[in-house]
């Protein structure tokens, strides 16, 4: 067994390769017995629209209910769904089986003890436990139950609309296109959809929205229909973009400034929580909107619980999983912020691309990724920390968030790959050059850092 392929967050793997059937079926016997173990007896299990989905299905449930724990089949559902499955069937845990948004060839599970994600140690835990075959035994069975009409049903009773928006929806052939549209249009929005299909060969473009490269079909669409925004998903729908009826992108920090302010509105003084990647002006915005802004180290797993903490009425990362907890269970669901956008659409006469029309200009880079060995790239992160420190107002709580009075940069370690994910921002394009040229000065000075590899996410 492949021991990278539990990563922090989830469990990713390529099939046949590293997620053979008895390596999942191995995974499901350790999730089963860690469920036993804590008390519970039933889990929920979907899965995404991937062509090895059903056959991991298969294999992850004959582990589970070896260990006497009864599965329920959810079947094919985006990732939301499984969330919504913990608190609707009042299961003890979950696995949604999907690759997300990784090339065809991956596939993967995310993990739910309770309401709440196992990641971190836990997930090295199932690994352990797979190893010392250390499996609690019995027989449960498998049950199917369809989550989908009560889930239209429940976002329905949360979301009216004023008057009908019209947008195109691109699903990418993720499993969001299942009846994201149909939802829209029950509420009231005219949909024009566009790669709606389920095909788990993505065979239109790679289903990851926080890439503009991926967004072009979207933003093509959207300029010949007139349609006031373009939405689209990653292919498992957990999280989001949004394209302005000119074809301006609006990235997860920009999303959450929208939804922020709508927040705001309705329960004054909130706690809005996001992660270190964002914008200084979202910081700024929650403040001037009358919100109490948390920043919080990068991570799904580590967002989630920071929102539970702070008691926080909505939350989010700049990969655009947007976390509503005001009116709603508190994880990251692409298909019910879609709703949310629509109402906001709704109650305004203005065009989507003046929504943030008040915000000052800034400039940014996208993630840039430099090669760093595992072994190397914590320490290396400590010992710059350090170094800003002494200078400069410095956050600290994930990497290096230096702050340069007109711009910031971030440098951090990956949670996931041998990687340095770095981020600029300032007020000119000038400016953004030479914060980023000093950051990339002291990182290259670096014996353990000469002659490195850098790419643009």
């Amino acid at each position: 067994m492949n021991r990278q392929i539990f990563r922090e967050y989830d469990i990713r793997g390529v099939i046949d390769k590293d997620l053979t059937p008895q390596v999942v079926e191995s995974l499901g016997r350790a999730f089963g017995t860690t469920v036993k173990r804590n008390g519970g007896k039933l889990v929920s299990v979907g899965r995404d629209a991937r062509l090895s989905s059903p056959e991991l299905e298969k294999a992850l449930c004959k582990g589970i209910t070896s260990t006497g724990v009864d599965a329920v089949s959810i079947g094919l559902v985006p990732t939301p769904l499984l969330y919504y499955s913990l608190y609707h069937l009042k299961t003890d845990g979950g696995v949604m089986i999907t690759g997300s948004h990784n090339p065809p060839e991956f596939n993967g599970f995310k993990l739910n003890l309770g309401t709440g994600s196992i990641h971190g140690a836990g997930i090295q835990a199932l690994a352990d436990m797979i190893e010392k075959n250390d499996f609690e035994s019995g027989q449960g069975v498998v049950t199917q139950v369809d989550v989908i009409e009560d889930y239209i049903k429940m976002v329905k009773s949360k979301i009216t609309l004023k008057r009908k928006p019209r947008i195109v929806m691109d699903a990418g052939n993720g499993c969001g296109g299942i009846f994201a549209p149909r939802l829209m249009r029950e509420l009231g929005c005219e949909v024009i959809e566009l790669f709606c299909e389920v095909d788990g060969t993505f065979p239109n473009h790679h289903p990851d929205p926080t890439v503009p490269a991926n967004l072009k079909h979207l933003i093509a669409r959207v300029k010949e229909t007139g349609a006031e925004a373009g939405i689209a998903y990653d292919g498992d729908a957990d999280r989001i973009g949004v394209v302005d009826e000119t074809g301006g992108i609006f990235f997860g920090d920009q999303l959450l400034m929208i939804f922020a302010r709508d927040i705001l509105k309705r329960k004054p003084g909130a706690t809005i929580v996001y992660d270190v990647k964002c914008s200084q002006n979202l910081e700024d915005d929650i403040k001037k909107h009358g919100g109490r802004p948390v920043i919080n180290a990068t991570g799904h797993s580590l967002i989630k619980a920071r929102l539970a903490r702070e008691n926080a009425e909505l939350a989010g990362e700049m990969s655009a999983h947007i976390f509503f907890k005001d009116d709603y269970y508190g994880y990251d669901d692409a298909i019910f912020a879609t709703a949310r956008f629509l109402r906001i659409m709704s109650e305004t006469d203005m065009v989507v691309s003046n929504f943030l029309a008040d915000t000052p200009k800034v400039y940014n880079t996208p993630e840039i990724r430099v090669d760093c060995p595992d072994d190397v790239k914590f320490g290396l992160i400590a010992d710059i920390t350090a170094y800003y420190k002494k200078t400069h107002s410095v956050v600290d709580i994930d990497g290096a968030r230096v702050n340069f009075g007109d711009g910031w940069g971030l440098i951090r370690a990956s949670n996931t790959q041998p990687v340095l994910v770095l981020r600029f921002e300032a007020h000119s394009e000038a400016r953004l050059e030479e914060i980023k040229k000093t950051i990339f000065d002291k990182l290259l000075s670096y014996p353990s850092m000469a002659g490195t590899k850098v790419a643009s996410h």
